[in-house]
């Protein structure tokens, strides 16, 4: 019942130039009705994944600042925890470093009925520790020729395997980290990893093409969204994981709420009396 994801086609230079093209930010409101259809897509994919016993891996990988936090919000915002699981894995324990590096993101793979979203995958090997020097040059090679083998055992498993790339512009990531830095609502998000992210820019470049290099399968190919634009960006990457995966509507019986039952009635207000209460100053 599902298809395998369609390989990545590199566009000529001039091709990149003209994709480039700057649109007119899309408005709010026009963004919410838009985001709230494909929401309800994605409400109707789910039922179908359960019904199915579909099992489905999406990864989203980038720049930092590049939007995937945003992106994943969109699509999980609306449907249940326990059919789409976001898996954001923290820097690797003493314990795990010493394991098969792979071994840690295996265990959190989807069960018959599940969606299982990576904020940050396996390819932290091919991106920042590549960059930041945490891994050594020979385990950075090992890695890029293992994972095609493990992404292909994966897919022949029946797991449907979609990878994502969320790719930001130079000026629009300057501009989303300076906010960071004034905003005290995103401050938190600011972390030493990530200035030296925006400094190493051409590196990461570089660890990105090598990345794609050698991982953009046929099999598991890489989707490239890019991500200026942040509410465009988000509807797009909806609506293609909506085109990836064949599915129909599961019909829903009509629910009918039964009246409250008057059996051992009692004022079940009054036996609050005495109970802390917050307090309503809004």
């Amino acid at each position: 019942m599902t298809r395998r994801p369609r390989p990545l086609a590199y566009p000529s230079q001039d091709r990149v130039r003209s994709m480039s093209t700057v649109k007119e930010p899309i408005k709010r409101k026009e963004y919410e009705k838009a985001l709230r259809k494909l929401q309800v897509e994605l409400c109707a994919l789910q039922d179908w994944v359960k019904q199915q016993g579909l099992r489905v891996v999406v990864i989203f990988e980038g720049r930092d600042a590049a939007g995937k936090g945003g992106t994943i919000k969109a699509i999980t915002e609306r449907v249940s925890p326990r059919v789409f699981r976001v898996v954001a894995l923290p820097a690797p324990s003493d314990r795990e470093k010493s394991q098969l590096y792979l071994q840690r993101y295996v265990q959190h793979f989807p069960a018959a009925g599940e969606i299982v979203i990576f904020d940050r995958s396996w390819y932290n090997r091919a991106g920042v520790e590549y960059v930041m020097g945490f891994c050594t040059e020979a385990q950075h090679r090992r890695f890029l020729e293992v994972c095609p083998e493990f992404e292909l055992f994966i897919v022949d498993d029946g797991i449907l395997l979609i990878k994502y790339w969320l790719e930001v512009g130079d000026e629009e990531q300057k501009r989303r980290f300076e906010a960071r830095i004034e905003d005290p609502l995103r401050q938190w998000k600011l972390s030493p990893m990530d200035l030296c992210s925006r400094s190493k820019w051409f590196d990461y470049s570089r660890a990105r093409d090598i990345m794609f290099k050698a991982t953009d399968t046929k099999f598991a190919p890489w989707y490239i969204v890019r991500s200026d634009d942040k509410r465009r960006a988000r509807l797009n990457c909806i609506r293609h994981l909506l085109d990836l995966i064949e599915y129909e509507k599961v019909p829903r019986e009509r629910v009918n709420l039964p009246e409250r039952s008057m059996k051992g009635a009692f004022d079940d207000l009054a036996t609050l009396n005495g109970m802390r209460f917050v307090a309503e100053k809004a």
